[in-house]
């Protein structure tokens, strides 16, 4: 676990981190032979559950998902998120955090920040568990969508928490929809790795949603890539199959498991 963390740390300023989520242990088993990271992340309630937010994500479905997803990797570092309202305290930080290693045996957890939680970081630290941070637009405090860093005052304020976090010890921060000229200066200014989701190139890394670069989530924002249309080629095969059943091409002799 510590080699892994060890790995991403030194990828800064050297190599581009390449990150995306799973929620299976068939996805994460594809996206292990190219990814440094892969994230559990809460956006299984958007995604999976068809909620309209992660709010409602909930700390078994992370274990769940992430069980699942630890059978599918060996090399990537495994990060799980923690969902919100599992760490409004060291204390049940702590104890959430340590259920989520315990029963994924992943190996680190991602917490969002609220500008206020990075004595939460420093506690699990504290406690030997690895974290990844999280600044920038972090929907488990938001309740409207707002590209951040814009105003000096935006942009000097993302810096602070982003230095807070790197000192409470987190190994590396995702910076979610923030301008450019703002993510290229926290990545300048801090030592740990930053990993972008829709805040440019000037990241150490970048993260997507996988379901979003495969075309079958239905959410497309500027920020993210569709590198092939998976939607269509399942209807299609669908189609395919119905036909065939209601035509009784389906199944054949050879589909039969004995006799005639």
């Amino acid at each position: 676990m510590l080699n892994k963390i060890k790995l991403i740390v030194k990828k800064k300023n050297r190599k581009k981190i390449v990150s995306l989520t799973a929620y299976s242990k068939n996805i994460a088993k594809i996206l292990d032979k190219y990814c440094d990271i892969i994230l559990v992340g809460d956006s299984l309630g958007n995604v999976l559950y068809g909620m309209d937010n992660t709010h409602q994500t909930t700390l078994s479905n992370m274990i769940q998902h992430g069980l699942s997803v630890r059978k599918g990797v060996k090399k990537s570092l495994l990060v799980v998120d923690m969902p919100k309202n599992t760490y409004n305290s060291t204390h049940d930080a702590v104890k959430n955090a340590k259920l989520i290693l315990k029963n994924t045996k992943c190996d680190a957890v991602k917490i969002e920040s609220n500008y206020k939680n990075s004595n939460i970081i420093r506690s699990l630290v504290k406690a030997k568990i690895p974290v990844m941070g999280h600044t920038g637009y972090t929907p488990q405090f938001k309740s409207r969508f707002k590209v951040a860093g814009k105003t000096i005052f935006e942009r000097d304020k993302l810096i602070q928490d982003a230095l807070k976090i790197e000192k409470a010890g987190a190994f590396s921060i995702v910076l979610e929809c923030i301008i450019p000229s703002t993510a290229k200066k926290i990545t300048d200014a801090l030592k740990i790795p930053t990993i972008g989701i829709g805040s440019s190139l000037y990241c150490d890394g970048q993260i997507l949603v996988t379901d979003d670069i495969l075309g079958l989530s239905g959410f497309y924002p500027k920020f993210v890539k569709k590198y092939v249309n998976l939607n269509t080629a399942i209807e299609k095969a669908v189609k395919k199959y119905s036909k065939e059943i209601i035509g009784k091409k389906f199944p054949k002799k050879q589909n039969y498991l004995y006799g005639k």
